[in-house]
């Protein structure tokens, strides 16, 4: 597994912190943002700066900004906080953000804690303001007197309100309008009304006042925003899973010295780590003493432990089973396979889609189009009924429901949600075009090797000689390979295994580069290798040529082996299909796809690889060019392909391809190229990519949709008085939450088997 810097450097870190680079790229943490017409006055404020360029994320909460030129960290810091919110840039090593980011979470969950809080206080002072409406539908007459009315919601408005007063001031001083000047204008006209009717009227004013308005208004407003604040901190869990998975400690093994446990960072590449059972993986690394199993699921999705042995990679983050091992360390922090995936969510989170572009032009014009609204609805009913009262009530009314929070945070809560759903299951989506251009997909090409294949050779098939039995060539085969790094060797050494015999003494072992090894076993003299290698020492395979024939038409490679000069066997050796390859194409078909494949290998070995998979189409002899090319003319003719590979010949078409999809286990190029990266050799993950990609697309449109039609039926029902005004805030307190709950489905999302 290789997910690599080609991860992130491709991304918009174009950046990253170099000190010759003219653009460099800052993360800020935006406090205080309650709505899209907050997160579009940052914005705005940061891109009307020459050599800024900002997007703000209202349901993460933060900004990134390129800068270009002059500018530097606490120059945008300030101008984000003249325009009335808190920053805070995050900065330093994957470790130092971490602890930022747990610093911030926890800021905002007393934050949670103390508008819960502030909700109850409401709540208590609010419900005998709004109990003779409940009663009423049992046919009872109750009513607070007038100036207990005002002795109760007094302290709502000013306490609970004073939010909202605050943040309405911040957003009109820098020339803003959000949600919290709808609020504001909105129970402070209930209010201040009802206040005059008492201070005139005295308990005259009875029936003529809407305390229980401005103070359900304001109760259920604050309710809904906890409920939003919550849901929105839980749409992100996948990331901050990901960001908590590090251990803070390393035990190094010192040599001659009892092992000693020190800080991370004190830790270098080629030391020594042992990690104990249960323990968290601290770095990545190679296996040099010990095995045990690993759970891997966080980073790859895959739901059992992974057996590492002896030479065997372990990534940051895994979880040791019951073995004690002994790893070497080949990276470290943000240079570990953890801290990539972990830059590769966290860019796909904050991506804009284009369709948020449609929400931000509505959302930037909102605020003052609702205010004016307001004001034509209070003005209509005073020409047209001659109501002052009623046309108080509609106005506020209107000036309550109306909800940019909606708009703001259906495109990024459904992003968030969707592709941590997917990273939780081991699909990392890079790219946020991709789930736009996953709609259009009709036809999906795979690589072979590697991709629909192991991508490394397996012994398929052992023919014996001489009166030779399988369990003995084995055994044979496996002593004289053990020590060989050839692909073939390997194979014949992982198929003996079950076999081995370590009391077989090897010796003379010689290796001839492209023919094959020559050995000693007890005083036998063993060749292994081409027909050419063994036919010079003197050895007749005319007994082996049928098979051999037979073996290569299906694509096999062979090698002949011999005991002191006489043939005993011929192995078979092929790249063998994944086991999960041909559920793979048939999910693709279910999904009306067509499933096809392009191969470097020659055109009869790709047309038996396809046949035995049920593909539509396979090319065999393609050249990184060809399948280029091959490509190239598809969408020529109108088709939108998808092209899964793993290897560097695959990266030229992963690129062209309109959506690349690289698997996890290949190389860091092919990585690079493609839109989406799968963490685990499954190509089963394919169709489950291309289905979080269709779900996540769908629930934005939902969302905008809902957003949408929210305030386009309730702006008029509450101008035509159909809404009294704690209703009215009720919905505006629902409807963000409705939003952000639907996204939030997205995460009972899982790979199907």
């Amino acid at each position: 597994m290789s997910t690599t810097d080609a991860l992130h450097d491709g991304n918009s870190h174009k950046d990253s912190l170099t000190q010759d680079s003219v653009e460099k790229t800052y993360i800020f943490d935006v406090t205080g943002m309650h709505c899209a017409g907050c997160s579009s006055r940052v914005e705005r404020v940061l891109n009307a700066k020459g050599g800024l360029e900002a997007s703000v994320n209202l349901a993460l909460e933060r900004a990134d900004v390129v800068v270009r030129g002059a500018y530097g960290a606490d120059d945008v810091k300030a101008l984000i906080e003249e325009t009335g919110f808190g920053a805070s840039l995050r900065q330093g090593s994957i470790a130092e953000r971490q602890q930022q980011a747990d610093a911030l979470d926890g800021m905002r969950e007393k934050e949670e804690q103390r508008s819960f809080r502030l909700f109850v206080f409401s709540l208590v002072l609010t419900l005998p303001l709004v109990a003779p409406m409940f009663v009423g539908w049992f046919g009872l007459d109750w009513h607070v007197a007038p100036w207990w009315q005002l002795a109760l919601a007094a302290p709502v408005q000013v306490i609970v309100g004073q939010r909202f007063y605050i943040g309405a001031f911040k957003a009109l001083r820098s020339k803003g309008a959000n949600m919290d000047v709808l609020v504001a204008l909105g129970t402070s006209a209930a209010f201040l009304f009802s206040l005059y009717q008492v201070l005139s009227l005295g308990d005259g004013a009875k029936g003529h006042l809407y305390f229980e308005a401005s103070a359900a208004i304001l109760t259920l407003i604050l309710f809904g925003k906890w409920l939003e604040g919550r849901a929105r901190r839980s749409a992100s869990d996948a990331l901050r899973a990901l960001m908590q998975l590090r251990p803070q400690t390393a035990r190094l093994v010192r040599e001659g010295r009892s092992d000693q446990e020190v800080a991370l960072e004190q830790v270098r590449s080629d030391d020594l780590v042992r990690i104990f059972p249960g323990e968290t993986v601290p770095v990545d690394g190679v296996i040099v003493e010990g095995k045990s199993e690993f759970d891997e699921a966080l980073l790859s999705g895959e739901s059992l432990p992974v057996m590492r042995e002896q030479g065997g990679k372990v990534v940051t983050g895994a979880i040791n089973g019951v073995g004690s091992v002994v790893v070497r360390v080949t990276a470290l922090g943000d240079d570990s396979v953890l801290a990539r995936i972990t830059r590769l969510v966290d860019e796909a989170q904050t991506g804009r889609a284009k369709l948020q572009s449609l929400a931000d032009r509505v959302s930037s014009i909102f605020v003052p189009v609702v205010v004016a609204l307001s004001v034509l609805t209070f003005a209509g009913w005073l020409l047209l009924d001659g109501s002052f009262e009623q046309g108080l009530v509609a106005c506020v009314s209107v000036l309550v429901i109306a909800c940019p929070c909606a708009l703001g945070l259906a495109t990024p809560t459904a992003l968030v949600a969707g592709t941590g759903a997917a990273a939780r299951q081991g699909i990392l989506i890079r790219d946020i075009d991709a789930l736009e251009a996953v709609r259009k997909i009709d036809q999906v090409w795979f690589d072979k090797t590697g991709t629909l294949t192991m991508g490394q050779p397996a012994l398929v098939d052992l023919a014996c000689y001489a009166d030779w039995q399988k369990e003995d060539i084995l055994r044979l085969v496996g002593a004289v390979q053990s020590q060989s790094e050839h692909p073939l060797a390997k194979a014949s050494v992982a198929a003996a295994k079950e076999v081995m015999d370590p009391s077989l003494s090897v010796r003379d072992v010689v290796a001839h580069v492209g023919q094959g090894v020559a050995a000693q076993i007890d005083d036998k003299a063993v060749l292994i290798g081409k027909a050419d290698f063994l036919q010079q020492s003197g050895i007749a395979l005319e007994e082996a040529q049928g098979q051999a024939d037979q073996a290569k038409i299906e694509g096999h490679s062979v090698s002949y082996v011999a005991l002191n000069g006489v043939l005993i066997a011929l192995l078979s050796f092929s790249d063998p299909v994944r086991p999960s390859s041909k559920a793979a194409i048939s999910a693709l078909k279910g999904l009306g796809l067509s499933a096809n494949m392009l191969s470097g290998d020659n055109s009869a070995v790709a047309k038996r690889v396809g046949d035995a998979l049920g593909l539509d189409d396979s090319k065999g002899e393609m050249s990184p060019h060809g399948k280029l090319d091959h490509l190239k003319g598809l969408q020529a003719k109108g088709h939108h392909v998808a092209m899964v590979g793993d290897g560097l010949n695959d990266a030229p078409a992963l690129a062209q391809a309109n959506l690349g999809i690289a698997m996890g286990s290949g190389t860091d190029v092919a990585i690079g190229a493609a839109s989406i990266t799968l963490m685990r050799p499954d190509p089963q993950l394919v169709a489950s990519a291309l289905d979080i990609a269709n779900k996540t697309y769908a629930k934005i449109w939902q969302n905008l949709f809902w957003a949408f039609i929210y305030n386009v039926i309730g702006l008029p029902l509450a101008a035509f008085g159909f809404l009294n005004p704690a209703l009215a805030g009720a919905a505006m307190a629902l409807s963000s939450v409705s939003v952000v709950s639907n996204a939030l489905l997205l995460r009972r999302w899982k790979v199907t088997d």
